[in-house]
């Protein structure tokens, strides 16, 4: 049996934690961050069980700075 690595991207939404793995494209959430990876991995599992990946796509994951000008902030908050 192979084992995958595979990327998760956690993000906070309201009282949840949405993981989801860009290789895949599989989405899954959980009350902490810890629940949300594990189903995710659920999800991926089962989701690769029934669709063979042929390709391993490794994301490039990076960073970038905006400026916020001040009447954005206003439309903002």
């Amino acid at each position: 049996m192979e084992k995958c690595t595979f990327t998760v991207v956690i993000e906070k939404d309201e009282d949840m934690f949405v993981a989801t793995c860009p290789e895949v494209g599989t989405v899954s959430q959980g009350y902490t961050i810890d629940e949300a990876v594990e189903n995710l991995k659920e999800a991926t599992e089962l989701y690769l069980e029934e669709f063979h990946v042929e390709e391993k796509r490794k994301p490039i994951v990076t960073f970038f700075d905006i400026v916020k000008h001040a009447s954005a902030q206003k439309n903002i908050g």
